[in-house]
């Protein structure tokens, strides 16, 4: 199942709303959403910086997590980034692709 780094940062409301519910129970939110599409959580982090939560974890496929990501967005209450991560044997797959490519201008 492909791993994801899902980056989010609250607006007001969603800062109101986890401050009124408490941190522990918005990772339960959280993870619960995820389990309702068949995935699962690792982790889940809360930071000090230009990123508010980190939240690693496994989802279905890609299309699972661009669905996920929409309809989180569109609750207004948090912006996500959602980066898929690869495991070293994933990468390993992926240094011996071969293709035909001509650069731009080549």
């Amino acid at each position: 199942m492909p791993k994801y780094l899902i980056e989010a940062n609250l607006t007001r409301e969603g800062l109101e709303g986890t401050v009124k519910e408490g941190g522990t129970s918005r990772r339960a939110t959280v993870k619960a959403a995820i389990e309702s599409v068949g995935g699962t959580l690792e982790s889940f982090h809360y930071a000090f910086g230009d990123t508010d939560v980190f939240i690693i974890c496994d989802l279905p496929s890609n299309e699972v997590a661009a669905g996920m990501a929409a309809k989180i967005v569109l609750s207004g209450s948090v912006a996500t980034k959602t980066t898929v991560l690869l495991t070293p044997e994933e990468i390993d797959v992926a240094a011996k692709v071969t293709l035909e490519y001509r650069p731009p201008g080549a």
